[in-house]
This record gives structure tokens, sequence and C-alpha cells, in this order.
């Protein structure tokens, strides 16, 4: 729905969307409402059978397999696989041959080639027919990650994402039998939780492969949430050239995906913001010059 309301907003033309799971009808009740996002703006009803937003018909289709979506008879180029499910190259293939030219999968991959914007979309080569843009926390790490790797070098650095919860989680105490503690109250908790995203920073910058690793811990709020980076320098600098650095990136080669603020901000400040990645400036810290935690 997300993706959707985004693609909408950029004007592209988007020709149809599949979902197994709900009926037209109610798929236009969850587009047009959404509890952090709030209502959308324009008009959203069905008609014969079609999703239809701000007067755009758009196809819907119910398959539970790739396979079987007709993406080429809807004249659909490229597909975002949003299920979470389909994120290999040998699962995502398949909505290739349901029609599809390009397949986008919005979450990480362990064979496609992994793109973050701002950071590595040059090598990307238009024989690639399945990317992956792997992860929220990813996408934002990495931005910084590569201004401070650029500008100063990085030695090695621990990543701790204080993250928002997400749909996999439970509003009560329930059963999680590969992690345990997954399964807790994500309104009542804060929850300590693997996250392979520092590790996939080594696949779009490949220079800082083995050197970053890091953790998440799941609170209890609904959108927005923050990297803390902590790293050693191979350069010495100060908070002020570090910041000088990355918000020369925000003002130029990552403007629009790399945001910069020393606004006295929180989490919720940032619900609907476009960058990939907001530099907290004033919420980071230095021990020496060449060990530092920075927020984004």
């Amino acid at each position: 729905r997300l993706v959707l309301r985004a693609a909408l907003a950029n004007g592209l033309d988007v020709v149809a969307v599949n979902d197994p799971f709900i009926d037209l009808e109610y798929m236009v009740y969850m587009f047009k409402y959404d509890s952090t996002h709030g209502r959308y703006k324009g008009e959203v009803k069905l008609d014969g059978g079609k999703l239809i937003v701000d007067g755009k018909a758009i196809a819907v289709f119910q398959e539970m397999k790739p396979t079987a979506i007709p993406w080429g008879s809807a004249g659909a180029d490229y597909v975002v696989e949003s299920t979470g499910v389909f994120t290999t190259i040998e699962k995502a293939k398949a909505h290739l041959e349901g029609g599809a030219k390009k397949v986008v999968i919005s979450a990480p991959s362990a064979d496609a080639p992994m793109f973050v914007m701002g950071v590595n979309e040059e090598k990307y080569e238009p024989s690639m027919s399945i990317v992956s843009n792997a992860s929220c926390t990813t996408n934002c790490l990495a931005p910084v990650a590569k201004v401070v790797n650029d500008s100063f070098g990085i030695v090695e650095g621990l990543m701790t994402t204080v993250h928002a919860y997400t749909a996999t989680q439970k509003t009560v105490d329930g059963p999680s039998a590969k992690a345990w503690r997954d399964g807790r109250t994500a309104a009542q908790n804060i929850i300590p939780a693997s996250t392979g995203a520092a590790k996939a920073v080594g696949k779009v910058i490949p220079d800082l492969n083995g050197k970053l690793t890091g953790m998440a811990f799941r609170v209890p709020t609904p959108d927005v949430s923050v990297v803390d980076l902590t790293c050693k320098l191979s350069k010495g600098a100060s908070m002020d050239e570090i910041k000088a650095a990355v918000k020369a990136a925000a003002e130029g080669p990552m403007k629009g995906v790399l945001g910069y603020t020393e606004e006295q901000v929180v989490s919720s400040d940032f619900i609907g913001d476009t960058h990939s990645s907001i530099f907290d400036a004033k919420a980071c810290i230095a021990l020496t010059p060449t060990f530092v935690k920075l927020i984004s």
C-alpha cells in the first residue's frame, strides 16, 4: 500500500497490483485509511473489478503463485516484490514468467544484486532483471557509512538499530519458535533482536565487508527507526569535521537520499520523510578523534 502511495506521488504509472489475501472492497478501505500515515488525500474507489485511484484504473489480481500473475498482459514492466517471501533470484524470477521485465525485491536477498540508492546504484547493469533494494535499516546505515568511510576510513564498527515494531510481532505474548523473545508483546517491551543489516552494508560497500555487524532493539513505536553506528576511524577527525562531510554529501551527491538536521527533533517528526537516512547532528558524540557514535 505504501509502495503504491509513493509510486503515485512520484508520477509512476501503476497498472496492476496482486494480493491474494483481501478482496477488492477491503483493498479500497485499506489503501484509503492508514493509522500511521493518515487518510489518502485523493479519491479511491472500485469500479468494474478494478481499483480506481484518482481516476486511474489499476488491475487487481489475487494469485498465490507469481507465475500465475499476468503482468505482461497488464502492461507491467517493473514489479515490486514486497511479500518478503520470494526474495531469491530463483523465486523472484517467477514474476518474469508472468511477463514482467524487471523485479525489484523490497528486502535483502541472499543472491540477487543488492543496491542502496546514493551508495552503489551506479553498479546497476541493464542485464540485471532481478535486484534487491536491501532492508530499511541498510538504507539508513549505508549512506552514512559510505560518507564516513570515504572521508575518514572505518576500521571496524558496531551498529544498533532502535527499530519500530513490525507486522510480524505480537499484540499479546504468543509463540515464536525460532526466536522466543520475538513472541513477546510489542507494545510493552524493548525486545533485542538479530539483524543482518550491518553485514549487508558489506555487499553494497565492498571496502566495509567484514568490518561491520550489529543488532536491533524492537521498541513500542509504529514508525521511524534509528541507527546508531559506533565505529573506529582510521583517520582522526573532530565531530565538526564529520558533520561537515555528511552535510556536504546531503546537499550534494546524496541529496534526496541522505538528509542532515541540527534541529531538536524526535522520531515522529520524520514520519513520511522520503529520505533513506537523516543524520542527527545533535545526537552524535565522540570519545576520541578515532572513536565515534553516529546517529541517523
